[in-house]
């Protein structure tokens, strides 16, 4: 997945450009791996093993607190916080998914699965889908 600049990206990096970029989803790859790497590490010895260590709940607190951030950057306008929030939200994500076996591969996939649906139409499949379930 091909992700286009954003004006808030080219305003912190100016200098760099597009075709300079690495891909997005190498990003995350690398990023996933770093974080499989501290997967039963010594918790001293990295802050991704501190919480991994320590998950679910220590991570899960960490999304609710950075997501409480990047609602309070965008409410306060401020591109450049906005971005760094959404950033550490986006790690903290990472390793939830991590605990749970999973990757950017498996989010990655969901979007794409969703891409070109409605956003009306998505939530309606999934409420029949979960009315089905239920039925069973």
């Amino acid at each position: 997945m091909n992700i286009p600049r954003s004006d808030a990206a080219q305003s912190i990096h100016p200098d760099r450009t597009q075709a300079a970029e690495p891909a997005a989803e190498a990003v995350l790859a690398r990023l996933a791996a770093v974080i499989e790497s501290r997967k039963g590490t010594d918790p001293s010895s990295s802050y991704v093993a501190r919480l991994l260590a320590r998950a679910p709940d220590s991570v899960l607190k960490k999304i609710g607190e950075e997501a409480t951030e990047t609602v309070m950057a965008a409410k306060d306008g401020e591109r450049e916080r906005i971005v760094a929030e959404t950033a550490d939200l986006w790690f903290h994500c990472l390793v939830m998914l991590a605990h749970y076996g999973l990757g950017p591969d498996d989010v990655l996939a969901e979007l794409a699965r969703r891409e070109g649906l409605s956003g009306l139409e998505e939530k309606a499949l999934r409420k029949a889908i979960a009315r089905e379930g239920e039925q069973a």
